[in-house]
């Protein structure tokens, strides 16, 4: 069972995220509601998947993924944009996230893009 960490300013994406993911076989084992909560959280936690947002008070998705990725340059980051978010999100993949979601998303979709993990 893989374990994830989901990043999000939202309560509502993470708690649609957590309730998508459990049912579907998945552990969510933390939540952080922005990047420099996210960086401790990996830390402490050590997850298999972490879901990013990318706007983000306090600290943004992209530069969190860059602390991630110097903390751990395995770690598997999936980024979580609202449309319209295209130069983030190649930013973001520069940076070391392995895939993304598009909000808003379908259980389908998100499920497609951990799976490969």
């Amino acid at each position: 069972m893989k374990k994830v960490l989901i990043v999000d300013d939202a309560a509502f994406i993470r708690l649609t995220l957590k309730m998508m993911l459990e049912k579907n076989g998945y552990t969510v084992i933390g939540v952080a509601e922005d990047g420099s909560d996210a960086i401790k959280k990996y830390t402490e936690l050590r997850p298999d998947i972490v879901t990013m947002d990318i706007t983000m008070p306090e600290m943004d998705g992209i530069t969190a993924v860059k602390e991630i990725m110097k903390i751990d340059p395995e770690a598997t980051i999936v980024m979580v944009s609202a449309m319209g978010q295209e130069e983030m999100v190649k930013d973001a993949i520069m940076a070391g996230a392995r895939n993304f979601i598009v909000k808003p998303f379908s259980q389908e979709r998100v499920l497609r893009a951990l799976s490969a993990f």
